[in-house]
């Protein structure tokens, strides 16, 4: 189970949380005037890190408020939440947990050592 602390609420479980995807995307300008695939990859195409990156959650079984997290992909640890009104923390104040040369963690993540 994880706890995911709303900044309206406080901590609850996951099953009251959303997930919306990558934070931060901005929409683009003259948006009218894009072709359908610039469309399509506006609408469709996100990044997909390993690793430290920006997601927007809605607290859809509670407040119904949207907020923005920081969370790492390879281990599913929310390294910080604030407010979508809030400055947005830099990535580098955050430590990389990847271990492997895989670059899974090494505890639970089905990597093992082969000692000859």
């Amino acid at each position: 189970m994880i706890l995911i602390n709303c900044p309206y609420c406080g901590e609850r479980d996951q099953s009251e949380f959303s997930n919306g995807g990558e934070a931060h995307v901005a929409r683009p300008e003259n948006s009218e005037n894009l072709s359908d695939k610039e469309w399509g990859e506006y609408v469709f195409y996100r990044a997909n890190p390993k690793g430290i990156f920006y997601e927007r959650w809605v607290h859809s079984h509670g407040c119904r408020k949207w907020f923005n997290a920081v969370r790492d992909t390879s281990t599913d640890e929310i390294l910080k939440i604030y407010k979508l009104d809030e400055k947005t923390p830099e990535l580098k104040d955050f430590s990389n947990t990847l271990k492997t040369p895989s670059g899974e963690p090494e505890v639970g993540s089905g990597f093992f050592t082969v000692k000859k």
